[in-house]
């Protein structure tokens, strides 16, 4: 027969793993380690039927996977930066595509940095061809603000690259996936 001062200790534990352990933890109770003072111990039902529910429930849905999405800013007119975007998006991409989870990476050029999709000056323009046919879930925009700038500056329209879309500013794009929960990195 168990003490009580043993029996309190048990349910004690087992409210706290059901109020400590958030429920997508709850599936994984059986790698748990059990603490030693309760193995010692023969087991006693202490889970009301209402936990004993959220467990069996916990246990038969696998945990949805938080949506991944990444925002890269290029604002240089720099080659190596271009190119280290370009990095960053593909090596994000097939980090998760071996975890067998979905990305969004979304490649926002403003300022100087819209030379990496202007058509006629883009020195990376052949290698996000090759990375839009081959990755859909890579996208480029192009800052408006700064296309309209360049356009009267230079006196002539600014051809940009196919796989670009042009959004009204850059600043403000970057700003509003931040508020929407994308991940923000500047290479």
């Amino acid at each position: 027969m168990m003490k009580s001062g043993n029996t309190v200790g048990v349910v004690a534990w087992v409210i706290a793993l059901f109020i400590a352990v958030p429920p997508s933890a709850v599936a994984q109770e059986k790698t748990l380690a059990t603490p030693p003072s309760v193995a010692a111990q023969p087991k006693a039902r202490v889970a009301p039927s209402s936990a004993r529910k959220h467990v069996a429930t916990a246990q038969s849905k696998p945990a949805a996977a938080k949506p991944h999405r990444l925002i890269l800013q290029v604002n240089a007119n720099d080659p190596a930066m271009m190119n280290l975007a370009l990095n960053n998006a593909t090596n994000v991409m097939q980090y998760y595509k071996d975890l067998g989870e979905e990305v969004k990476v979304d490649i926002v050029a403003y300022g100087p940095g819209l030379h990496m999709l202007r058509d006629d000056t883009s020195p990376v323009k052949t290698r996000i061809k090759t990375i839009s046919e081959n990755s859909p879930s890579i996208s480029f925009e192009a800052c408006g603000n700064t296309r309209e700038n360049m356009s009267k500056v230079e006196s002539k329209e600014i051809p940009l690259i196919s796989e670009a879309k042009v959004v009204k500013s850059g600043v403000v794009r970057v700003m509003e996936l931040q508020e929407q929960g994308w991940s923000y990195v500047k290479p």
